[in-house]
């Protein structure tokens, strides 16, 4: 039993030895841990430190004084504070969040020329220094203007000299073109040139004809034909037209309808100096056929958006004029110019009775045109008929103005044209015709063609005299 008992004391003894031996491992491990975890927090106190003064002397540095960025072909980091130059690469480097720059690329010889002159600018700004103030900075920016500013009047200069090198002034080529015995001509003083050669005794037929046809060319323009007037060039372009020369006849009317063109003020002074009288006569004799269709030129240019006119002209008897060549033989040509002249007269009158613009000098006009019968005098000289019968023939062009015309004087001669045999066989036939070539027109891919619009035309003059019937 004592045995026992020693031995247990025994193994208590050797317990508490472990024990003890176990506290002194772990203080001296812990002893030898604290300096690691102290040099640690050193470390880091120390970069805290140091991080604290750069912010503080990056803080501290005076915004006049910036650290040139000096450039070259390689991608460089640009650090806070620095001044990039003007005209170099930057971007972003996404990897490590920094800016970086450098100089283009000299792909030619224009960008290296750029580059000198930057870097020239550069050495002239005199950097001698890691930094600049704000003073330098605009003194620099003065002279880089101040030198652009050189540079800019030296190119204008070498422009200008080179524009007087390929070029030569007008002052110096009038003066050569009087020497050669040339001269720059107004049209004012062309005309009146080619007016006193029409108008000279001594000159021949040949060169009076040569004015006329000069002439014709400038009075086209609106300014030129009333300078034409004020010279007196027209009344003698009227008298030209009652020569005896044919030919004089021809190229007068000719000058005559150009100068009538939409030109109101000579539109008065032609028909007051008998312009309407002469015309019709010309038409209403025997004339050539060249002749006739410049009367019928100028004629159409003289009533057309002239009321006045187109009164006298009905007074004179005009219509049956224009009735009588359709019996002449050899006068085919002039057939469909009569038609689209009456065609305009009847529309134009159409259009601005449906006007709703009221204004005095239209309410005027409208009340000259209501003075100018002229539907009923085409009804009652047996137009309807004389036209219509035009469908006859074989052009596309002429069908499509008859067509039109019949379609506007519909109201007006639906009496004669439903007792028209001839005309509604007419239409039926080039109903036919028309549609035959309008399929073969969308079979072609052309959904609104001409002979579509043709078809059109007819099928609505063949239900409007059917409709008459009901």
């Amino acid at each position: 039993m004592s045995h026992c008992i020693g031995l247990l004391s025994i193994v208590s003894k050797l317990s508490l030895l472990v024990l003890l031996l176990s506290a002194l491992c772990f203080c001296s491990c812990l002893s030898d841990r604290i300096p690691e975890f102290a040099l640690t927090k050193t470390e880091e106190n120390d970069l805290k430190e140091e991080n604290n003064k750069e912010s503080v002397a990056e803080d501290d540095l005076d915004p006049e004084d910036l650290e040139v960025f000096y450039p070259t072909y390689q991608w460089q980091t640009v650090r806070p504070g620095q001044a990039v130059p003007a005209g170099l690469h930057v971007r972003l480097n996404l990897q490590t969040g920094e800016r970086e720059a450098r100089l283009p690329d000299n792909k030619n010889e224009k960008s290296d020329m750029k580059d000198q002159k930057k870097r020239k600018r550069l050495d002239e700004m005199h950097i001698n220094s890691n930094s600049f103030t704000s003073q330098e900075l605009k003194e620099a920016l003065a002279k880089m203007k101040e030198k652009e500013k050189t540079e800019s009047t030296m190119e204008q200069k070498t422009n200008l000299e080179d524009v007087r090198q390929r070029f030569r002034p007008i002052e110096e080529l009038k003066k050569e073109f009087e020497e050669l015995n040339m001269k720059i001509e107004t049209d004012f003083e062309i005309m009146v040139k080619l007016i006193n050669k029409f108008n000279s005794s001594t000159s021949t037929l040949d060169e009076k004809v040569a004015a006329l046809y000069d002439l014709e060319y400038y009075v086209h323009q609106v300014d030129n034909a009333k300078d034409f007037l004020s010279l007196g060039g027209l009344q003698l372009v009227i008298n030209g037209v009652n020569s005896t020369e044919p030919v004089l006849k021809e190229h007068a009317a000719f000058v005559l309808g150009a100068a009538l063109s939409s030109n109101p003020k000579v539109q008065v002074e032609a028909i007051e100096g008998g312009a309407l009288q002469k015309l019709l006569v010309i038409l209403a004799t025997e004339q050539p056929l060249a002749v006739k269709k410049k009367a019928l030129f100028a004629l159409s240019s003289m009533l057309r958006h002239f009321p006045y006119a187109q009164l006298q002209f009905l007074k004179l008897g005009g219509l049956q004029v224009l009735r009588n060549l359709f019996k002449e033989k050899g006068m085919e040509s002039l057939y469909i110019r009569v038609v689209t002249l009456l065609y305009d007269m009847i529309l134009e009158k159409m259009l601005l009775e449906d006007s709703e613009n009221k204004e005095d000098q239209m309410e005027e006009k409208v009340q000259q045109y209501k003075q100018v019968n002229l539907v009923p005098a085409v009804v009652e000289q047996g137009w309807c008929v004389i036209i219509s019968n035009l469908l006859a023939l074989p052009e596309h062009d002429t069908r499509e103005k008859v067509l039109k015309t019949v379609h506007i004087l519909m109201a007006a001669c639906r009496d004669g044209y439903q007792g028209d045999y001839a005309l509604s066989t007419t239409l039926n036939m080039l109903r036919t015709e028309y549609e035959e070539l309008a399929a073969e027109e969308q079979r072609e891919g052309d959904n609104d063609g001409y002979f579509k619009e043709l078809l059109s035309s007819i099928n609505t003059i063949i239900q409007e005299l059917r409709s008459g019937y009901l």
